[in-house]
């Protein structure tokens, strides 16, 4: 479960996460949608350890993100926005040094590169260096790095952006079966139909204050998420 309690955290004087409070559990794929600026990257940040904040806490699996940083990031995978790597490296290089951070056994790391590299159709690419790629094969590259080790909880940024419509199709296929091992998916989006159809759970973010929270179809009613949410930008 990951568990946030009442966050906030500032720049300067301004608040760019407001008191905000939900809980993901185990088997849901949770969307967080909002505005650009609205927060949705400060928070998510947040949850993975990245940046601090001033009030609050966020538990996962019901350890502090502060108390417990090393130990909760253990159980985590983070897909940022924006694909950063160390490009100098071969990508195969790259995700082996991801899997000696998480202590991946080496049969289980061969078959899990193997296994992703097939699906995202990057196994004869892995002996080039990351710099020789385009946006989205890198994106393809910092996925197979989060998947590799079997997260209990993957988060993702934008993780849809620069993909080519296949591999949307395939790492749509990678979280249903995450969800029934009872994993966690959380993630941001501005594909607003993507996460009508894909997600079971969904929260909105407006100003950097929680606006909605619940099951995708107690949010949305009747209508489609993209008219709440347009909705919401207008109030």
């Amino acid at each position: 479960m990951i568990e946030v309690k009442n966050v906030t955290k500032k720049y300067g004087q301004k608040k760019a996460v407001d008191n905000v409070s939900f809980k993901v559990n185990d088997g849901d794929i949770f969307a967080f949608i909002g505005h650009n600026g609205a927060g949705k990257t400060t928070l998510i940040k947040a949850i993975v350890g990245i940046h601090d904040f001033d009030e609050g806490d966020i538990l996962i699996d019901g350890m502090s993100i502060k108390d417990n940083p090393v130990e909760c990031k253990k159980i985590m995978a983070f897909v940022p926005d924006n694909p950063e790597t160390y490009e100098h490296m071969k990508a195969i290089d790259y995700i082996n040094f991801i899997c000696d951070m998480y202590d991946v056994d080496v049969d289980t790391r061969k078959k899990n590169i193997k296994k992703y590299a097939v699906l995202f159709g990057m196994q004869d690419k892995l002996n080039d260096t990351i710099d020789s790629y385009s946006h989205g094969m890198k994106q393809k590259i910092v996925l197979i790095s989060a998947l590799v080790h079997n997260p209990k909880i993957l988060i993702m940024d934008e993780p849809f952006v620069g993909l080519d419509p296949k591999a949307v199709f395939d790492i749509k296929e990678v979280l249903n079966e995450m969800v029934k091992e009872k994993k966690i998916i959380f993630y941001s989006t501005h594909i607003l139909d993507v996460a009508e159809k894909l997600c079971s759970k969904v929260a909105i973010i407006k100003n950097g204050k929680l606006v909605k929270s619940g099951s995708m179809e107690e949010i949305k009613g009747d209508k489609s998420l993209e008219n709440v949410f347009m909705q919401l930008g207008e109030e």
